[in-house]
């Protein structure tokens, strides 16, 4: 007599299984055809978006995700020509690797690039088919992640033991922004590069968690390229995450780095409304003065952070 296989999981047990993994919420679900770089071809997976990460499982039922993409990065989105009806293929184009995705219909498709979008641009995108009841759908799902990454950007990584100082806020005083740093989305970084290339190509911005920075640049060598690179907090440091991981001792010497190694090429984005001082040019050579001195003159190192947070604050 043959043993009889494990019943399989109700759906309701199976969505407290997956949300045991991990506390990211469910925007969006469905099959996908995924072929990564290590892939020969490609594999089915029953796909759940959670926030901004891609957990893949081998069925609908299964309670255990096979492998997951993190897609917060995400460089662009780009169409693919596909000679299977109602078939619609594109190709997520991330910092490390290429992924092609396949989807078996059309609708299904085009909600999959949907909510791609709007979960790492941060804006429900404009040029997706979609029905108004999907569209409405899309700007829920805007919302609810605009207010997890406000949540997770305030809530500390650790909470302080009883009874210390809170050092941590005193050294915030003493060790201040650059001042090309913005509190805006990749795409807001975007813009505000394109829009004002003369006020300089580089912006600092938070990463996709309390701890961590992002960095968005702008080249101009054949056509303007956007990149954009993760900076990790790794302790009292920061690492800048390249082919060959760079650790720097602090965020002014992460923006350094970058000016030094493209010989200029990169400036720091310092805008400010203020005509009084002479707009941003003078604001930005002000800046890289007192920074230079600084370098220089270790002495003047506290001044100089006193006069930039009073600057810019």
């Amino acid at each position: 007599m043959m043993a009889k296989k494990p019943p399989k999981p109700a759906p309701r047990r199976i969505f407290q299984e997956r949300s045991k993994i991990t506390a990211l919420p469910l925007y969006f679900e469905g099959f996908l055809s995924v072929k990564r770089s290590e892939y020969q071809e490609y594999k089915h997976y029953w796909t759940e978006l959670r926030g901004t990460t891609l957990f893949f499982y081998t069925d609908k039922k299964s309670t255990t995700y096979v492998d997951k993409l993190d897609i917060i990065d995400l460089t662009c989105l780009t169409d693919q020509n596909s000679t299977e009806k109602n078939c619609v293929k594109f190709t997520l184009v991330l910092p490390k690797e290429d992924v092609q995705l396949k989807i078996e219909n059309t609708e299904s498709g085009e909600e999959w690039k949907g909510f791609i979008l709007t979960v790492t641009e941060l804006s429900v995108p404009l040029h997706v088919s979609l029905l108004p009841g999907q569209v409405i759908r899309l700007h829920e799902v805007l919302e609810k992640e605009k207010k997890r990454r406000i949540e997770t950007e305030r809530t500390p990584s650790s909470s302080p033991e009883k009874g210390k100082q809170p050092v941590e806020d005193y050294e915030d005083v003493l060790n201040p922004m650059p001042a090309c740093f913005y509190s805006v989305s990749r795409k807001e970084a975007t813009e505000m590069l394109e829009k004002n290339p003369s006020m300089g190509n580089m912006i600092l911005r938070p990463g996709s968690d309390s701890r961590n920075y992002s960095i968005t640049i702008r080249q101009e060598i054949d056509l303007p390229r956007i990149k954009h690179y993760k900076v990790m907090s790794a302790g009292k440091n920061y690492t800048i995450d390249l082919e060959k991981p760079v650790t720097l001792p602090n965020l002014f010497s992460v923006i350094d780095y970058f000016v030094k190694e493209t010989r200029g090429n990169l400036r720091p984005f310092i805008y400010s409304t203020d005509e009084t001082l002479g707009g941003p040019t003078f604001l930005h050579l002000y800046y890289e003065c007192l920074r230079a001195l600084a370098a220089s003159l270790p002495a003047l190192h506290l001044i100089f952070k006193f006069v930039v947070v009073t600057l810019w604050l």
